[in-house]
């Protein structure tokens, strides 16, 4: 299915490249943001592969209690370590292109070194009060919890400075070196190392399975960090823009932190409404549905940075095309990959067991609101990219306070379904008001067969 999804994928973004730009050469063809959706979207369906795998290897090595502290930790790792960059992760792919466009080395250099710098601090101090909550509450440190924890610790400077990288070669157009270490390298190093300990005498224990986390995120991290540094010209001035870069990225980093929130919403509020077996159904829906997540994913991470180059070089023309391309590919492609899902449904869902068969409603439910509000066009992208990064930030908290409060409204009255509906309807309305933004900011129409045929100059 997936090899089946990248040549569909591919020729259609081929086609379309060719025609906005009458391009005659393949090369050219693929060097474009086709070809760098097409690259990321491969790896993220790779990445998934690889992470179900290393899931399964960890919980049948360490069985359900030590995988289960695993977990939790590993989850507070990634809530902790993207929201260590304090937004500078996305910033570099809206301020990177447009310092690179307008000629400014002194301050693209500055970013890169005081991006990092920042970032490695900012987690460091995040890590290190969080050592001190948990020592003054005790029982953590003293417990099961503790070596792990600890681990954790050290990790979380090497996870926000890898995700700091991964934003760094996202704004240069590198999709394989932004996207394969963090989601191809470091997975299969955790699964590596942690098949080494236990082979070599260790306990399969959850503080072993950190430390292996702890090692793969070292060696990923730094592959990635020099593979950059011998790419980027980073010899000469710095400029340090501090104020312009935090007012912009300290909103995303609030965008972030509510999109991770709306995005396990749905599961949390069923926790506490349903019983345990009900939520495993809607959760099982969930994993496969993120596979239409990832089209948006592919498509952002291969335009996002060149919206801002464009709007930075003043080049309307050359903006409007590359968002009608990418809107109109985003849309068609959430459809096939939507469709394809809901033919396979019932043996991926019956992979998880037979009485999974029966979230295929949901699913439907869930891929229906992906594919809706993929019709409303990149409006947050243009949002964090171009200006109005605040607004991004109060309307994906409002988004997550409708998710949330429509869970807490339907779920009650149609039962499980009723998260579905509640978080298609929340997409939906978080891709319409994204739009209506965009277009009030920006004079940008972005849903699919507008573009900006319809805008004004602002």
């Amino acid at each position: 299915m997936g090899m089946a999804t990248d040549r569909i994928g591919a020729s259609a973004f081929g086609a379309a490249v060719g025609r906005l730009w009458n391009l005659g050469r393949l090369r050219a063809v693929r060097s474009g943001p086709a070809r760098a959706a097409l690259d990321v979207f491969a790896i993220r369906i790779a990445s998934a592969a690889f992470a179900y795998g290393a899931q399964v290897l960890m919980a049948r090595l360490m069985g359900g209690a030590e995988y289960g502290i695993f977990a939790a930790v590993w989850v507070w790792i990634g809530i902790l370590g993207h929201s260590a960059t304090l937004g500078l992760s996305q910033g570099a792919c809206r301020f990177l292109p447009a310092d690179g466009a307008l000629g400014r080395d002194d301050a693209l250099r500055g970013f890169l070194l005081g991006g990092a710098v920042v970032t490695v601090a900012s987690a460091g101090l995040i890590a290190g009060l969080g050592l001190l909550v948990l020592r003054a509450e005790g029982a953590l440190l003293a417990g099961p919890y503790g070596a792990p924890l600890l681990l954790a610790a050290a990790i979380l400077p090497l996870f926000a400075l890898q995700d700091f990288c991964e934003g760094v070669a996202r704004s240069q157009n590198w999709a394989v070196l932004a996207i394969a270490p963090p989601y191809l390298l470091r997975q299969g190093l955790i699964m590596a190392a942690m098949v080494g300990a236990v082979w070599f005498g260790a306990p399969a224990e959850a503080w072993v399975a950190v430390a292996c986390t702890l090692l793969a995120t070292a060696l990923s991290a730094a592959l990635q960090a020099v593979w950059l540094i011998t790419r980027l010209r980073l010899a000469g001035p710095r400029a340090y823009r501090w104020r312009p870069w935090l007012r912009a990225c300290l909103p995303i980093a609030l965008t972030d932190l509510a999109s991770a929130g709306f995005n396990v919403v749905d599961v949390v509020i069923l926790g506490f409404l349903m019983p345990p077996a009900t939520v495993g159904l809607y959760f099982a829906a969930t994993r496969i549905q993120q596979f239409v997540v990832f089209v948006h994913f592919a498509a952002s991470a291969a335009t996002a940075q060149r919206f801002a180059a464009l709007h930075a070089a003043g080049d309307r023309t050359g903006l409007a095309a590359l968002l009608r391309m990418q809107a109109g590919l985003t849309l068609a492609a959430t459809l096939a990959v939507g469709a394809m899902l809901l033919l396979a449904a019932p043996l991926l869902l019956g992979l998880f067991g037979p009485d999974f068969r029966d979230s295929l409603p949901i699913l439907a439910v869930l891929i229906a609101g992906s594919v809706v509000a993929s019709v409303f066009g990149p409006g947050e992208d243009l949002l964090t990219m171009l200006g109005g990064e605040g607004i991004c930030a109060a309307i994906t908290v409002a988004m997550l306070g409708l998710a949330a409060g429509l869970c807490c409204l339907l779920v009650p009255i149609f039962g499980v379904i009723g998260a579905a509906f509640a978080m298609a309807i929340a997409a939906t309305a978080r891709g319409l008001v994204m739009a209506v933004a965009a277009h009030a900011i920006h004079g940008i129409a972005t849903p699919v067969g507008l573009g900006l045929s319809r805008s004004t100059p602002r």
